[in-house]
């Protein structure tokens, strides 16, 4: 990685202008993709990447710039060549790099670039063993195995120095099951901040049956009747709606600008008094931690939404310029190839009172949605469009028959306060995030959750 000496003398190059404030990200990447069909791999991706990307502030604004060449000669002429989108003169100079220690919060025993090929192939056998054997109605079945091992350095013009190493490792099983024509799928993608020893403990033939037992379930479902019903949101992945319709608004990317329904609310009441809302990027080896921010900040564990009440947001340093802020380690980016920017890490509704049976015990009539699938969402307006992957109707206070073809459609901040009864089975799931700047992983998570007159889409007619 970049030396202290050069990395000094690029930042005074990026300030040559009249820049306030520039900073150095250094990325080495080795990753392994391998994808299989019905138990035969026919596809391998694997790689090293490397890039660097320079960023300047001028008050409230930024630039920035990557190169993949590290040559001294070469990061000062991208630095000179950056540093003109302002015109100005020198006034800033870059403060003495000095290394700070980073606390390591994702310990790594078996590191993913150690092992060969057919170890990570025999891992996808396994699973694909659990969904092919479930039942004979299971006509496909698609693995991705995925692992990153990434070392970024950040150093800026305020004197940080800081590297940290990132190792994560997760699956993506698919299985479809076929009858007549007619096809349903299930899924399952668990993942984490480790390495091959995330697979030790877990029961590969059953990851593989999840996904198939869905898949058979959904097949034989009538179509889901569509209107105005309470709806039954499980555990784990179900956190997404949330994720997706308040999460993102309730980032400094959109907050500083004031494009969020959430904007300027501090204090103030958006949500039931049953939710509590977090963000924390410290938990142990989850899918979303760091040890630091992709701006050299140590990350939080940020409490969003206390007992209803919008309590702050996530920042990252620019946007904390704008809001006169903190930032509060949520600066955040795919690769060297984009501008950091407030992300989610692991996001989660906190804990209830109410158990689940309670939960579908005192539910007249509705719907629960077991399993969340893919969706839409207007970032600004919080309005969301949700599919149902595994739904089931819930008739005096019992889960009845299975229902498929669900939609789930509302807004992020009418949802918030509809929500009447929380459980205490709090589950975290694992995700890919896209925003502007990037794909990032994420854990999504909540107990299940109760969201009284949510409306239903569907083709089963209506209620």
């Amino acid at each position: 990685m970049l030396d202290k000496k050069i990395c000094e003398q690029v930042i005074n190059k990026c300030l040559s202008t009249g820049g306030d404030f520039a900073e150095i990200f250094e990325e080495e990447k080795i990753s392994t993709g391998i994808y299989s069909l019905n138990n035969v791999v026919e596809k391998v991706n694997s790689g090293e990447k490397y890039g660097i990307g320079l960023r300047i502030y001028k008050d409230e604004t930024s630039v920035y710039a990557y190169t993949n060449n590290n040559e001294l000669e070469s990061l000062l002429a991208v630095a000179e060549n950056l540093a003109k989108s302002y015109d100005g003169k020198q006034t800033i100079f870059c403060e003495k790099l000095v290394e700070s220690e980073v606390e390591n919060i994702n310990s790594i025993i078996k590191y993913p670039k150690d092992y060969p090929l057919k170890d990570k192939v025999k891992i996808m056998e396994e699973v694909y063993n659990g969904a092919n054997e479930f039942d004979e109605i299971i006509t496909k079945v698609s693995i991705n195995y995925t692992d990153s091992d990434q070392t970024v350095l950040i150093a800026n013009s305020k004197g940080k120095y800081v590297s940290d190493n990132r190792v994560r490792t997760r699956l993506f099983v698919s299985a479809i099951a076929t009858d007549n024509n007619i096809m349903q799928n299930g899924y399952f993608a668990p993942g984490a901040s480790m390495g091959l020893e995330f697979y030790d403990n877990m029961d590969l033939y059953e990851v593989g049956k999840k996904a198939a037992a869905t898949a058979k379930i959904m097949l034989y479902a009538d179509e889901c009747p569509s209107g105005v019903m309470d709806v039954v949101i499980n555990n784990g992945f179900g956190g997404v709606i949330f994720h997706e319709a308040c999460g993102h608004s309730l980032e400094a990317t959109s907050v500083a600008r004031n494009n969020s329904v959430f904007s300027n609310k501090v204090g103030e009441k958006i949500a039931s008094d049953l939710v509590t809302a977090i963000d924390d990027g410290t938990i142990p080896n989850a899918w979303g931690s760091l040890n630091i921010d992709d701006e050299g900040n140590k990350p939080t564990k940020n409490v969003l939404i206390e007992n209803g009440i919008l309590k702050g947001y996530m920042i990252d340093q620019l946007n904390g310029r704008r809001m006169k802020s903190n930032t509060t380690g949520a600066g955040r980016r795919q690769s060297y190839a984009y501008e950091p920017t407030s992300r989610m890490t692991n996001t989660y509704i906190c804990n209830g009172k109410s158990t689940f049976n309670e939960i579908i015990e005192n539910t007249d009539f509705g719907l629960f949605a077991k399993s969340l699938g893919g969706g839409s969402v207007n970032p600004i307006t919080g309005e969301f469009n949700f599919s149902v992957e595994e739904g089931y109707l819930i008739e005096g206070g019992k889960i009845t028959k299975p229902v498929k073809g669900a939609s789930l459609v509302g807004s992020g901040k009418d949802t918030l306060l509809k929500i009447d009864m929380v459980g205490n089975n709090l589950l975290r799931a694992q995700g890919m995030c896209g925003s502007s700047s990037g794909s990032i992983p994420v854990d999504v998570g909540q107990p299940t959750i109760r969201v009284k007159d949510m409306t239903v889409g569907g083709r089963g007619g209506n209620l």
